[in-house]
């Protein structure tokens, strides 16, 4: 990997909750990151908030349009000449809705978002990666604790992320060969504006029907996980990391 002050990273999500933490923490390790979202004020207010600690530079993006998507990385490719790290963070979820009656457009929304997303980036920085000099590079995809367990009424969001782990596997075996790692974090019960249903109102549903208030974890402990990951020689690999609120209930039996 380049110099620690020449390290270029893209981050998908980048304006809020995981995705801002995570850019925040690769800008203290050195770290350029293009930070990659749809709302430009908040790629600006994330910016804003890496002043002292880093360089950045805002790009809207759509995850869901592949011509967004080759935009993107061309302007990375023509701003920095080279790409060290892409952290495919960016997704969504679906309305929490018996399995079927989860309207088909719902279902394709969030499979082009998580799933087709990723893997349109991932494909676009094998390219850069595998012919800059130095060669190669890492990919971080955002798994999440649904890549092994789901919740009620989640089976589009379930499904994409169990797709993820698919995805983290075969990248990574076809990556070897341009010195490309990637690796995957799955997340649980960061404390972001998607997670404050946990703590406010009823809480979330649980396996068994009920509501209840679920502990969370400061999202900073994701973004410094993201960039231990990101700061590894090319020669190691994490290839799955969970990162989970201690007391959340995902081990055992809730």
């Amino acid at each position: 990997m380049s110099e620690a002050s020449n390290r270029i990273a893209v981050v998908t999500g980048a304006g809020t909750g995981v995705g801002r933490a995570a850019s925040l923490a690769l800008m203290r390790v050195g770290f350029t990151v293009v930070l990659v979202g749809r709302r430009k004020e908040m790629l600006e207010e994330t910016s804003r908030l890496g002043d002292n600690v880093g360089k950045s530079l805002p790009v809207t993006a759509d995850m869901t349009s592949p011509e967004s998507i080759a935009a993107l990385f061309k302007r990375v490719q023509d701003t920095y000449g080279r790409l060290d790290l892409l952290f495919n963070n960016a997704g969504m979820g679906a309305p929490a809705v018996n399995f079927e009656d989860l309207p088909l457009e719902q279902w394709q929304a969030v499979v082009n978002t998580n799933l087709t997303g990723p893997f349109l980036c991932t494909q676009h920085a094998f390219r850069i990666m595998k012919d800059q000099t130095p060669r190669g590079g890492r990919i971080i995809n955002n798994g999440s604790i649904s890549a092994h367990a789901p919740r009620p009424y989640s089976s589009a969001y379930t499904s994409t992320k169990h797709a993820i782990t698919g995805l983290t596997k075969s990248s990574n075996l076809d990556g070897r060969k341009y010195d490309i790692a990637v690796g995957q974090i799955d997340i649980g019960n960061a404390a972001t504006p998607m997670t404050d249903r946990m703590v406010d109102g009823p809480g979330v549903m649980q396996p068994d029907g009920t509501m209840k208030h679920e502990p969370r974890m400061d999202a900073k402990a994701v973004g410094d996980a993201v960039a231990y990951m990101a700061t590894l020689p090319l020669d190691a690999n994490v290839l799955f990391m969970t990162v989970m609120a201690s007391k959340m209930p995902f081990v055992g039996r809730g």
